[in-house]
């Protein structure tokens, strides 16, 4: 990376981090602990990209961007906040921010993010002036997964294209509509869901149009819709009237596959898909399960329950769990515990024998979510060449790759072997030679020992 950063944190760990991470990368760094001095740097001219924390002892981040605008149009500036919720990342959107990132943040992600700044050194203005807004919604979530989703939700609200909202039960796609609806131009109009029952007779479409008088209209589970019910739709689109709404609708599977099998119709599916959100599932973000439930446990409090936590082995046993029933069934489990343990900790049995009753529950996955090993090297190698920014990382990369894989392999089959080198070689699908020989080069330990029956 070339050119200068300006860092604004009032977290001097932070400030070092970053300092020396964007050092070693190449750059110039300029950190301070105050807004005045960030925004005095800005106005001298100096910096190439400015990453601020939206929290700082003498005023707030967000609220300086469009002077920063003002005063050097094309500057980009990351927004980092400890302030996770979707209107944090939607100010962002609204303020013109190059990028925003949640704390705590992924080192790696954010470098990649600055070099891009670095090199585009402008980014189109949207000219969207804040205005009050409620202080949170109940979409909570810190992982990659979820404020890729709030970024995706600020840049769209402000449009009139027709939105396909996809996910699993419970994950939310009820909230994510709502939640674009409420951050819109058309916040003050109506909200109007609408199920199959409502477009059954001829009469429906109108009685809707009647209902949303130019608001929003969301068609819930829209697969769930019989071709009458579809073509009605598609003439309600094609002639909403003088009061046009913006339609969105949800659905739980892929209505691509729906398509496929003749069970909808195309001009319908075209219609509705201007613009594809796709909720994650809970099992895909486990990092955002502590967070979830500290939401609903506080909430629980305030309604009058005593306050509790789970011990760390519970919350293990709760971030391991695959949640068929998503955010919803989190909700409705955390009710369950807060209602039957017997003190303030709530201990890992107490969330086994409720676990344990989940209709339909399915068996417990690793952190990774069921992640495949695939996924996972590509994971570690992107953060690997993230951490080099626009650099290329040195050469002989494919010799270093392959044996950090390889020792970690042979040392867990050989492990499996009981330290048999020739069940080893033959579980491995190697030459008992060449195995002898990497045991030797990557200096790897061997100890037999009897499989105990």
């Amino acid at each position: 990376m070339d050119g200068t950063v300006l860092v604004a944190d009032d977290d001097r760990t932070i400030r070092t981090v970053l300092t020396q991470a964007l050092t070693r990368a190449g750059c110039k760094v300029h950190a301070t602990s105050s807004l005045t001095t960030l925004m005095r740097w800005v106005g001298e001219g100096k910096g190439d990209a400015v990453i601020t924390d939206v929290m700082m002892p003498d005023g707030n981040g967000l609220e300086m961007l469009p002077k920063i605008a003002s005063d050097r149009p094309g500057l980009p500036v990351i927004v980092i906040s400890a302030q996770n919720t979707i209107m944090t990342a939607i100010q962002a959107e609204e303020a013109d921010a190059y990028d925003y990132l949640p704390k705590p943040f992924d080192l790696p992600d954010l470098m990649k993010r600055t070099a891009r700044a670095l090199d585009s050194r402008s980014r189109a203005a949207h000219h969207a002036e804040a205005e009050d807004k409620p202080d949170e919604l109940p979409l909570i979530g810190r992982t990659a997964a979820m404020q890729g989703l709030y970024r995706v939700v600020a840049r769209l609200m402000n449009t009139d294209l027709p939105v396909l909202i996809t996910g699993e039960s419970g994950t939310g796609k009820s909230l994510i509509a709502r939640a674009i609806h409420d951050f819109s131009d058309r916040r003050t109009l109506p909200f109007v869901t609408v199920t199959p029952a409502d477009l059954a007779d001829l009469e429906g479409p109108s009685k809707v149009m009647a209902r949303a008088k130019g608001g929003t209209v969301v068609l819930d589970e829209v697969g769930d819709l019989d071709t009458a019910a579809q073509a009605r739709v598609v003439r309600m689109m094609d002639a909403p009237g003088d009061h046009v709404p913006r339609f969105m609708a949800t659905s739980l599977g892929r209505l691509a596959d729906r398509l496929e099998a003749g069970e909808l119709r195309e001009d319908l599916y075209y219609r509705l898909s201007g613009a594809v959100v796709e909720v994650p599932a809970l099992r895909s973000r486990v990092d955002d399960i502590p967070l979830l439930i500290e939401h609903f446990m506080a909430r629980a409090e305030r309604d009058g329950q005593p306050a509790r936590h789970l011990s760390e082995d519970a919350m293990e046993l709760m971030r391991a769990y695959s949640w068929p029933g998503n955010v919803r069934q989190l909700e409705n489990m955390v009710q369950r515990i807060g209602l039957t343990a017997r003190g303030v900790e709530i201990t890992r049995g107490e969330v086994e024998a409720v676990i344990g009753n989940q209709p339909e529950a399915a068996p417990v996955v690793g952190h990774g979510g069921g992640e495949s090993l695939s996924d996972s090297v590509a994971r570690h190698l992107r953060r690997y060449f993230d951490l080099h920014g626009t650099q290329l990382p040195p050469p002989g990369l494919y010799a270093r790759i392959l044996k950090e894989m390889e020792l970690p392999l042979i040392e867990i089959a050989l492990d499996a072997t009981s330290g048999n080198q020739a069940k080893c070689a033959d579980l491995l699908g190697i030459n008992r030679n060449t195995l002898r020989k990497k045991i030797t080069d990557l200096d790897i330990r061997v100890t037999r020992r009897r499989k105990l029956m």
